[in-house]
């Protein structure tokens, strides 16, 4: 049984004459008739009197058109609520990015998709790189920011944004704390704070390290970035991060590194050939721009 056999019912129901409720429908009386029938066979009885030309609707007719009232109204609500959803520059996206970008980047970039699109709606999501992965496969998220993930089980769109330089930080007291470039190397014997386990940082890092021959001697593994900078400035060790929002406040120096190159890549995911709400697309589009245009952090 489909909405426009219903919408047909309501019609003869409420003229009680098949002429006019044809005429009313644009449809020939034949065919309104035959739709009218198959309903009846349908639900197993009439939903009609019928004495000559004429038809009356019968109490199984009368008991259906409450239920047809109410199944129309819940799909002309549904299909209001879904044009108000891709309408330009309204409804709801799941947005997802990395932990350091929620210190500078995203709260500025919302800030400016506030003043662009006042009508739609974001549901926010920080997490890890990794962790971001599975909310993109499980379709909980529609874009996230982060480096670049890889999916074994779906196709992922990436599109590198900018460059993020990781820098070495010290402790103000540390002999290498008034030099300007280090190599990596030349920390390979201090104490590492470093991100958990997990995190696709930890494992840039890591990664960096080996590129050098270096094992780091990890001694403490913070949730956050602030954390790190925090346990460096207590003199308890060293690390290798972004230049993180509100780092001069920590008793730390940031050292620039000329070997290797240490850099990481930040671009906008998504799953390809998934459909994405128009509101999505057009952020995503937006995101694309603005921080092309931006060029590196």
């Amino acid at each position: 049984m489909e909405i426009q056999q219903l919408y047909y019912f309501k019609i003869v129901a409420t003229l009680q004459h098949m002429t006019q409720a044809a005429e009313k429908l644009s449809i020939s009386q034949p065919a309104l008739s035959k739709s009218i029938a198959n309903m009846e066979q349908e639900l197993g009885v009439p939903l009609f009197d019928r004495q000559g030309r004429s038809i009356f609707l019968n109490r199984y007719g009368a008991l259906f058109l409450e239920s047809v009232d109410i199944i129309l109204a819940e799909h002309s609500k549904v299909v209001q609520e879904f044009a108000e959803i891709t309408k330009p520059g309204f409804g709801e996206v799941s947005f997802g990015f990395i932990h350091t970008l929620g210190m500078e980047v995203v709260p500025e970039l919302m800030a400016h998709t506030s003043k662009k699109y006042p009508n739609m709606q974001f549901t926010l999501t920080q997490s890890t790189s990794l962790r971001l992965l599975k909310f993109l496969e499980d379709g909980d998220i529609d874009l996230c920011l982060s480096q670049k993930i890889e999916s074994k089980i779906l196709d992922i769109n990436w599109i590198e944004l900018w460059t993020e330089e990781l820098f070495v930080i010290v402790p103000e007291n540390h002999p290498l704390a008034e030099r300007e470039y280090i190599k990596l190397t030349e920390i390979k014997d201090d104490p590492f704070i470093s991100i958990k386990r997990g995190n696709s940082l930890r494992q840039m890092v890591d990664t960096l390290f080996q590129s050098v021959g270096i094992t780091t001697n990890t001694t403490f593994s913070a949730e956050e970035m602030h954390t790190v900078a925090g346990f460096v400035g207590s003199g308890l060790g060293v690390s290798l991060i972004p230049d993180i929002k509100g780092l001069d406040q920590f008793n730390v120096k940031k050292l620039r590194v000329s070997e290797p190159p240490c850099y990481r890549k930040i671009g906008l995911s998504w799953v390809k050939n998934r459909y994405i709400s128009p509101a999505a697309n057009e952020f995503k589009d937006f995101l694309i721009e603005t921080l092309l245009s931006q060029g590196q952090k």
